[in-house]
């Protein structure tokens, strides 16, 4: 049940009475009299009721059926008016609701004012407007004849009124095979009528005249009509044999005659199904379907389209005939008056079907219809509800190329604004929802008509902008704006668009493909110098493509071995003391010059995910009385490294390797976690693979990145901690900002100088609770080796009484001793 009716039972329910049996009473004139105030009472709350349901559902078909007929039964004369105006504004009427309409018009308006017969006259031309309907225009024929006065005293104008729309009914339904002879004899019947009013000789040409136009036209009774043709001829004194059937008929008559019935002999099958009295809508649609192939086959396009109306008249809602009637239009009749009827009546019918709206573009299109009336109908066509975003992306692309065809056609009078402002809202309102070839497909279109139409080299390099922010920077938006500006012979600028992209990150090969695309380009359009750029930063950056890739894949091997690891532990079936595997846990004593594991060798591990796992892994052996060993710290000489504070806490090294992706050249990003949370600390290190990198990124300086404006400068582990600006005492770290935050300022100045209470390296991922390992571990959180004292002067020296050196000379040192 729909939800209108749902809502309407509802509201019934609430609202109307309880049914009761009414005791018996001897008056029945009071049991009358309460039985209908009984049923108006009921009859107003079913108004209530579905006045509201048509406010929740204003399309709501059904209820606008029972509306009107509730209405019609209280006699509320205004409001029925209304209420069929209404419900005609949104759907088409059927013939019978017409002809109920213009009934309840022709009973209490035609005497009540002289401006009635014009109005119902209004009423009768909008009806046989919407559907055929033989008897409908009967009804309209009698009404006519009947009250127009100028028609009832056989006036001149009246005459030629009446027999012009007769000659329209013909048109109309005349060849309607199984109803047609309906409109022939009430021409017939005028034209007798007229005959004996006027007593004019030509009276009876026009009378035979019909009778040959009707007996060459294949409709049912045509042998009828024949014998009611030979009788009037008798009665006119031409004599001829009734027994004999073409007795007394002209020649050509009587061919066309014969042509006529084997023509209805081979339609009868078709006219038979139709007719049959059970079958399903299904059935009756391919009925037609069958019926209206083989009226095609014969040639015939007034027959056909009186089929096609027929069809539609009883299946109004299909839109395989509405489609079908139209493209059969579109290419045979092409009548700009009836392809605009048949295509308005298709999309008040079938509103929901985008093909037809487009066609109807198209043929307004073809018919030389104004601007006006072509916007008019695109605008109502967006009202509609299409089921996918592609069907309003078609309209827009017809809309648009109607546009151009007009504008090419008259560049002084036509706007290319008009061009644009399409563009723009097909763009704002589609841009989410197509795919990304759709889109890239549009906004390929537009920029070719900003550079061809619209001579705006600006705005069509305006529209690639706008596509490379909407789809996300694919590949297939820069290679597009790329080849735009290489037809063009804008080398120069379709050079830049390659040097901004080609350190981004594509999906798939896309890294790879513009990176050889770029080398491509130089070598076919750029000079030697151009070529030896290009091929520097793309292999600087294939390198980087495929230790990305070795890293991730080296991940995800470890990550599952981790998954495994972790399964089997938890397994319910545990090992005894003599199943574990033969592994010595040292003392962090001896395992500080050990070599670091050999899985390092084959991949950079994710630190900070290293020290959160480590730290919880340690956690739960301790907790069982066992020992881990710990992952040995790597060692970063800081040659070529950048120091970059002031970063927002949600920032990840993706983030910061996309940050410096233009720049080039990055080959390790380290972000300085919390040993315990493993949350950012605000600040990391970036390694570049030369000076020249580094520069670039440090030219970044005060760019924002997540709403953080950052600070980057060169690491210089070699100058003293008392000698980097805005550093505190017991500040340890490793750049040279000045706003780059303590470690630890709640720790005391004794703390620390006592190497044995010395931090964890977050760097590294070591655990707080062993003794700390201060060889080969990052300089962020090493003391300076042999620090013991100041002398007199304040310098600072080591046990000898030498002046204090540089972690690198007492890294040599312990290696010579």
């Amino acid at each position: 049940m729909a939800e209108g009716e749902e809502n309407l039972s509802k509201t019934l329910d609430q609202e109307m009475p309880p049914a009761t049996e009414d005791p018996p009473s001897d008056d029945s004139d009071s049991d009358s009299d309460s039985e209908e105030e009984a049923d108006e009472a009921a009859d107003a709350l079913r108004v209530q009721a579905l006045q509201q349901a048509l406010r929740n559902q204003p399309l709501h078909y059904d209820s606008h059926l029972q509306y009107i007929n509730c209405l019609r039964k209280l006699g509320e004369i205004d409001k029925l008016r209304n209420a069929r105006e209404h419900m005609n504004s949104l759907f088409p009427l059927s013939p019978i609701l017409w002809q109920d309409w213009i009934a309840d018009d022709v009973s209490l308006k035609l005497n009540q004012s002289a401006e009635a017969f014009s109005e119902i006259e209004q009423l009768y031309e909008r009806a046989v407007q919407e559907y055929l309907s033989v008897p409908l225009w009967c009804d309209y024929v009698n009404f006519v004849q009947e009250h127009d006065k100028l028609v009832s005293q056989c006036s001149p104008g009246g005459v030629t009124k009446m027999r012009e729309l007769l000659e329209r009914a013909i048109t109309a339904a005349g060849f309607h095979v199984s109803e047609g002879s309906k409109i022939w004899e009430a021409y017939r019947e005028y034209e007798q009528a007229l005959l004996l009013t006027i007593d004019e000789e030509n009276n009876k040409d026009r009378i035979r005249s019909l009778f040959h136009r009707q007996l060459a036209v294949p409709l049912e009774n045509l042998r009828t009509t024949l014998m009611d043709y030979k009788a009037w001829e008798a009665d006119q004194g031409n004599s001829n044999d009734m027994d004999a059937e073409l007795d007394g008929v002209p020649p050509n008559v009587a061919l066309n005659y014969q042509k006529a019935s084997a023509a209805y002999n081979a339609r009868k099958q078709y006219e038979d199904q139709l007719t049959s009295p059970v079958q399903s809508e299904a059935d009756k649609l391919q009925h037609f379907l069958n019926y209206i192939k083989f009226e095609e086959s014969s040639g015939d396009p007034t027959r056909v389209q009186i089929l096609y109306e027929r069809a539609i008249s009883e299946l109004p809602v299909s839109s395989d005939l509405w489609l079908g009637y139209t493209n059969y239009l579109d290419r045979t009749l092409k009548v700009a008056s009836i392809l605009k009827s048949v295509y308005y009546r298709a999309t008040r019918n079938c509103p929901w079907i985008s093909e037809l709206w487009v066609r109807y573009l198209l043929s307004l299109e073809r018919t030389k219809s104004s601007e006006e009336e072509i916007r008019s109908v695109f605008e109502q066509s967006l009202q509609c509800a299409f089921q996918t975003r592609k069907e309003y992306l078609d309209l827009y692309l017809t809309r648009i190329d109607g546009l151009r065809r007009r504008f090419s056609l008259d560049q002084e009078d036509f706007d290319f604004q008009l061009i644009r402002q399409a563009f723009m809202d097909a763009s704002d309102l589609l841009s989410a929802d197509l795919s990304p070839e759709e889109l890239l497909s549009l906004h390929k279109y537009w920029a070719k008509l900003e550079i061809n139409l619209g001579k705006d080299i600006t705005a069509a390099r305006g529209v690639w902008d706008n596509l490379i922010k909407k789809s996300g920077s694919t590949l297939e938006s820069h290679q597009g704006y790329i080849a735009m500006e290489v037809e063009m012979g804008h080398i120069n600028e379709a050079r830049a668009i390659y040097k901004r992209c080609y350190a981004k990150r594509f999906a798939g090969t896309g890294s790879e493909d513009i990176c050889h695309a770029w080398v491509k380009f130089e070598r076919e359009h750029g000079t030697l110098e151009d070529y030896d750029i290009a091929l520097k930063k793309v292999t600087a950056r294939l390198n980087e493509v495929m230790l990305f890739k070795a890293q991730q894949e080296s991940k995800g091997k470890a990550d599952h071995s981790a998954v495994s690891v972790k399964e089997s532990t938890n397994s319910p079936l545990k090992r005894k003391t003599d199943q574990k595997p033969n592994m010595k846990v040292q003392p962090p004593a001896k395992r500080r010059r050990q070599d670091a594991p050999k899985t390092q060798e084959k991949f950079e591990p994710d630190l900070g995910k290293m020290e959160i796992e480590s730290e919880e892994q340690l956690q739960k052996e301790e907790e069982k009385g066992k020992e881990i060993k710990k992952p040995k710290a790597e060692f970063y000489d800081d040659q070529c490294t950048a120091f970059i504070s002031n970063l927002n806490l949600r920032t990840n090294e993706e983030d910061l390797k996309y940050f410096f992706s233009d720049c080039g050249g990055v080959t390790a990003v380290r972000l300085v976690r919390d040993k315990v949370t493993g949350k950012s600390r605000g600040y990391a290190y970036v390694d570049f693979s030369d000076d020249q990198h580094l520069q670039a990124a440090i030219a970044k300086n005060k760019k924002t990145l997540h709403g953080a404006k950052l600070s980057i400068a060169r690491s210089d582990p070699s100058r003293s901690k008392k000698s980097r600006p805005g550093m505190s005492g017991s500040f340890r770290g490793r750049g040279t900002a000045r706003n780059f935050p303590p470690r630890n300022e709640s720790k005391s100045s004794e703390e620390g100088r006592n190497p044995s209470k010395e931090e964890p390296s977050t760097d590294a991922g070591a655990s707080g609770k062993e003794k700390k390992v201060t060889f080969m571990a990052p300089r962020s959180v090493m003391k300076p080796l042999g620090w013991n004292k100041k002398d007199g002067e304040g310098k600072v020296e080591v046990s000898g009484g030498e002046e204090l050196k540089s972690n690198e000379e007492f890294r040599n040192l312990f290696l010579k001793k």
